[in-house]
């Protein structure tokens, strides 16, 4: 049972693989294994999730031992079973052997290539030199921009933290003590290494806190919002800031495009005993009853912040509608302001590490906008180098490196006149 049990994790690993080269997120395939076990159904994400993690690495290992390009799907096996065995120190039989079976189940290419899979990987579960291999480089359309704004030295480093991937970090609601396993960090959020249930983590059922990444998880902390508080969350989902907020005590409008995206939001709410008022239309066009006391815009963007959590996203990006989005979010910053009632607060946080998404928005809305102000951020365990010389807070995902890194994030505070 337990080898059936590996072997169709490995499929459903291949199956989202086969997915990502036709354009499809892991995220958005998680509906396609359903018919698996939760537990396979994890191991399934985590296992191509470290294939493209390491592709790169993996393909220069194999093109060691193959002297001409295999078909894709039988590459992806080759890969997959090259990242188990010298990444994740899998024993070389059991997945040689799967390897070879699923290879000969691809029908009369299979058949032909299995002898091939066969001997390679055996080459494979002997090589030395996997740990001396460069990370995985981003694509160049994004490299480029970071060697540009943070220099090459960050970007390798930014490189190095996408390989290791991200820890689960979580939301916990006031006054609830860190669980058992997680190690409370400077900024307030608690984090869990190693492979977890989220569901099966004490204090998921009470609804004690909710998954988001630490760097998430400033932006509602810089915002500070007061007990009573008319807050919009704008862009709300999938709605951790909701939560936030929620939990601080503001009546909070949360309001997205999407109303699937919003259900999974209703669902948290209910999960962890919060309250908001949750609408679904177009954030340019939204216009509430009272103006808000302020207001949270986590604008739509480029998400290359995420790439240690979604390393998917270097092979469905190609660095197209950058400048696009950049005015969108210019449209949404205006009209946030032009909703905030005089003397009301704006936090705009965007999970970039691109500064025309980023930095540079806020030196153009102050010229769009004279009078505003930057509010500096004053929060604990923010190191004084992550401040921009605008007054945004910067976060990559080489900052705590001891500690595990954080997502991509800029955010900055900004006050609108009386």
């Amino acid at each position: 049972m337990a080898k059936t049990v590996r072997d169709s994790a490995r499929k459903g690993a291949l199956r989202l693989l086969s997915g990502v080269q036709e354009g499809q997120s892991l995220s958005d395939q998680a509906a396609s294994l359903k018919s698996m076990s939760p537990a396979d159904q994890a191991r399934a994400a985590r296992l191509a999730a470290e294939v493209l993690r390491h592709r790169d690495r993996a393909n220069r290992v194999i093109a060691t031992y193959v002297s001409r390009k295999p078909a894709p799907q039988i590459a992806d096996i080759l890969r997959l079973a090259t990242v188990e065995m010298l990444e994740l120190h899998a024993a070389a039989h059991g997945v040689v052997d799967t390897a070879v079976g699923m290879t000969r189940g691809l029908g009369r290419r299979g058949q032909a290539a299995a002898g091939m899979v066969n001997a390679v990987l055996r080459k494979i579960s002997r090589h030395e030199g996997w740990a001396e291999l460069p990370p995985q480089r981003m694509p160049d359309w994004l490299r480029r921009s970071v060697v540009r704004s943070f220099g090459k030295a960050a970007a390798s480093a930014i490189e190095t933290a996408h390989q290791r991937g991200a820890p689960l970090d979580l939301t916990l609601k006031p006054d609830m003590a860190v669980i058992e396993g997680g190690t409370l960090l400077p900024t307030g959020s608690v984090r869990i290494t190693g492979s977890v249930q989220v569901s099966a983590l004490p204090g998921y059922a009470e609804g004690d806190w909710w998954v988001q990444d630490a760097a998430a998880a400033l932006p509602v902390r810089l915002l500070d919002p007061v007990t009573g508080e008319r807050v919009a969350d704008i862009c709300a989902a999938p709605g951790g800031k909701t939560l936030q907020l929620a939990a601080g005590g503001a009546q909070v409008t949360a309001v997205d495009i999407s109303a699937a995206r919003l259900k999974r939001v209703a669902e948290n709410l209910t999960r962890c005993g919060l309250q908001a008022e949750l609408i679904t239309a177009d954030a340019l066009e939204w216009q509430p009853d009272t103006p808000p006391d302020a207001i949270l815009l986590d604008a739509p963007c480029s998400a290359t912040g995420t790439i240690r959590r979604h390393p998917d996203l270097p092979i469905l990006r190609d660095g197209s509608g950058i400048a696009e989005l950049a005015a969108l979010q210019s449209r949404l910053l205006d009209h946030a302001l032009e909703l905030l009632r005089p003397g009301g607060r704006l936090v705009y946080a965007v999970c970039s590490l691109l500064p025309d998404e980023g930095e540079a928005q806020i030196p153009a809305l102050l010229e769009r906008h004279p009078g505003l102000k930057i509010e500096a951020p004053d929060l604990p365990g923010i190191d004084p180098a992550w401040i921009t010389p605008e007054g945004g807070l910067r976060l990559r995902p080489d900052h705590w490196p001891e500690r595990g890194g954080v997502d991509g994030f800029y955010m900055a505070r900004i006050r609108k006149p009386l």
